[in-house]
């Protein structure tokens, strides 16, 4: 009884095992905790088998009176279990920021040198991502309803990563099987395409593939993406998961390898695994070999992670906890950047204590992990949101996060202002510096028109050093623009000015032909651009 009652256990125990791994495929890893569970679930499978036979070996006994041999204690499975758990978790105890502060603090290497108008190119609205990923799901679901042989065999994936294409701002997302049925009757000649969406334009198209793609993480069996990806690296651990394109329209799926300190700490992008779908065929690059025309080698959520580590260790764990001095975090929220066919991921760094204004913003290189940190003072993004709400509160619109611009060599937030149907209605600009200074416009009008209504509207920049003269008004006129009164006017040597009713109500609409001033302005140029004024006697 004793035999065959081993034999069963061991194979129904090994029936399980493969079983749970094909199914569920752990990473094979002792830093990983699937790799732990998975184990500990077999441990508990087994003694709870090996238990039952000793028990009923036990009665037998009992009953028969007839001894057999010494019996071996399986239960004592059950106390190890505890103990390799109390292990990982003083392992990882001693792994901690509590002991190693610094090292957390270094995870990622932050240039605090930046300067936002050296290294932040100025705005190109043809190249900018007007659309935020609401907006691109609704344009990609559109088309696909467009498409009646499609439609009932395939559904559009949520992915919808945002990629710089040959030099295009667009978000890509491929097709996915509608279901399992779906997957049987199509599996043959496999997926059929992808969804591009233009961010700046909001194009939307299909783009169908001459070969269908084969695995995908809505396939079955051995046609499942993960579970392809982890039998053929059966000992990596893998993060996200993203759907991209070549330059030749090709796609492919980019995973990204994660290495872990202890179990499950610290986790940190070691290389990427390209694979294509299509084929099956899968390369392994080392994070600093990664092709060029991939651009997400680093979640958002792992950038997020490393820079908070960055902001809260520096000067150490207690006073990380404590004093805090010097201790900063990222905002709630962040967006995507693209310059240099590479996209950035950009987020405000605020104090640790919640004050509604950031202390600058970092740009991460997504493909690189390369992070800069521009020291520019300003609100944080929800209140900038909320004072572009705030300027047109009665239409009850919703903003998007938003968009950091170089917007004539200042920091200004782009947002869109957003209906209920999730169009776009308005475009807000806000000054970092002061997001008291807002302006929206009718989308309709198009971005370069609201961005000038903003320019028109707050005037140039002020924040640099100021020239002054003394001038006479000559050839005064005023214009409305936007809804805003203009000054316009030369002086006694013909150079020409303008001044916006904001800089000065009271005195402004006294002044006419003849009249003395002192002007305050910024730099030279053809037209003058005047920030302070002073009627002079």
């Amino acid at each position: 009884m004793k035999k065959n009652g081993t034999f069963i256990s061991v194979l129904v125990t090994l029936i399980y095992t493969l079983v749970v791994y094909y199914l569920l495929f752990p990473s094979l890893n002792i830093h990983s905790w699937s790799f732990w569970i998975f184990i500990i679930s077999i441990m508990i499978v087994f003694a709870s088998l090996m238990s039952v036979l000793t028990l009923g070996i036990a009665l037998s006994e009992l009953f028969t009176g007839v001894k057999r041999r010494k019996k071996i204690g399986y239960y004592k499975i059950f106390i190890v279990i505890p103990v390799i758990v109390l292990l990982i978790i003083v392992l990882n105890f001693f792994l901690s920021p509590l002991f190693n502060a610094k090292t957390y603090y270094k995870r990622i290497v932050v240039d605090e040198t930046g300067e936002f108008t050296t290294d932040i190119k100025e705005v190109d609205f043809n190249k900018l991502p007007l659309l935020d990923r609401d907006s691109s799901e609704k344009l990609g679901d559109r088309v696909m309803g467009q498409m009646s042989e499609l439609v009932s065999q395939f559904d559009v994936s949520d992915q919808y990563t945002q990629i710089n294409y040959n030099d295009e701002i667009i978000r890509v997302t491929p097709l996915e099987y509608n279901g399992a049925i779906k997957w049987l009757t199509n599996r043959g000649k496999g997926i059929t395409g992808y969804i591009t969406v233009n961010s700046t334009t909001g194009k939307a198209k299909l783009v169908k593939l001459k070969k269908g793609m084969k695995y995908a993480p809505s396939g079955l069996f051995n046609e499942n993406l993960y579970r392809k990806l982890q039998f053929k690296y059966p000992t990596f651990n893998f993060g996200a998961v993203d759907f991209e394109i070549d330059n030749e329209g090709n796609p492919y799926w980019v995973a990204s390898v994660i290495k872990y300190a202890g179990v499950g700490l610290r986790r940190e992008v070691t290389g990427v695994v390209i694979f294509n779908p299509i084929n099956g065929k899968s390369k392994y690059y080392k994070a600093k070999d990664v092709p060029k025309w991939v651009d997400h080698v680093y979640e958002a959520d792992l950038i997020l992670e490393q820079v908070n580590d960055w902001g809260s260790y520096k000067n150490g764990f207690i006073n990380s906890l404590i004093s805090q001095k010097g201790v900063v975090k990222t905002t709630e929220g962040y967006n995507y950047l693209a310059q240099d066919d590479d996209v950035y991921l950009y987020t405000g760094i605020t104090s640790v204590i919640s004050d509604e204004s950031n202390i600058g913003f970092i740009l991460t290189n997504m493909r690189t992990k390369e992070t800069k940190f521009y020291g520019v003072a300003g609100a944080e993004e929800f209140s900038a949101m909320e004072s572009a709400k705030g300027q047109v509160q009665q239409m009850n619109y919703t903003s998007t996060f938003p968009l950091l611009i170089n917007l004539n060599n200042k920091p200004t937030y782009l947002v869109s202002l957003k209906d209920n149907a999730g169009l776009v209605k308005m475009y807000g600009f806000v000054d970092v510096e002061d997001y008291q200074k807002v302006v929206v416009t009718d989308s309709s009008k198009g971005i370069i028109k609201a961005s000038e209504a903003y320019l028109n509207d707050v005037g140039e920049d002020t924040s640099g050093a100021k020239l002054e003269k003394n001038i006479v008004v000559n050839n005064l006129v005023t214009a409305s623009i936007d809804g805003n009164t203009y000054y316009y006017f030369t002086d006694q040597d013909n150079q020409k000015y303008k001044v916006s009713i904001k800089i000065d109500k009271n005195n402004l609409p006294f002044i006419s032909n003849g009249t003395a001033l002192k002007v305050k302005y910024t730099k030279e140029a053809s037209v003058i651009s005047i920030v302070e004024l002073e009627l002079l006697d």
